[in-house]
């Protein structure tokens, strides 16, 4: 294994422990923020911008180069379903705590996030693989 493929995958590990401590840690002393920002709720901005990474990390640590379309189509969708059963998991999780609670406005806006990052993996991707097939040409 490549050694920037090993680092890739120690960033996406310390991410998903990452993303569970947010999602699971008793924070009773964090600071009062505005409840919205251009009408968003800021809880929803912080659930968007937690699963942004995840599909460009887990590419990084798990896609080997594609070389046709239609396994950068396959991987993306491969990647998106496991992003959207981590934010689901993560959900019906909080909603077994007692100072958490499952809330699917959450879970739409972490479906938002793993699909605008997944659109930009693959377009990223095809680009690769068409950049590479100018040059071999």
């Amino acid at each position: 294994m490549k050694r920037s493929n090993i680092i890739a995958l120690i960033l996406f590990l310390v991410y998903l422990a990452a993303v569970a401590y947010c999602c699971f840690g008793h924070f009773s002393d964090l600071p009062q923020v505005e409840s919205s920002y251009f009408g968003i709720p800021s809880d929803k901005i912080v659930h968007f911008l937690m699963f942004f990474p995840f599909p460009i990390l887990f590419f990084l640590a798990f896609d080997r180069h594609t070389t046709k379309p239609w396994h950068a189509v396959l991987m993306t969708a491969i990647t998106f379903a496991l992003g959207c059963a981590l934010a689901a998991a993560t959900e019906i999780g909080q909603s077994f705590t007692t100072y958490r609670s499952g809330d699917p406005l959450d879970f739409y806006a972490d479906i938002l996030s793993l699909g605008l990052s997944s659109l930009l993996i693959l377009t990223v991707d095809i680009w690769k693989m068409k950049r590479d097939r100018a040059k071999g040409e």
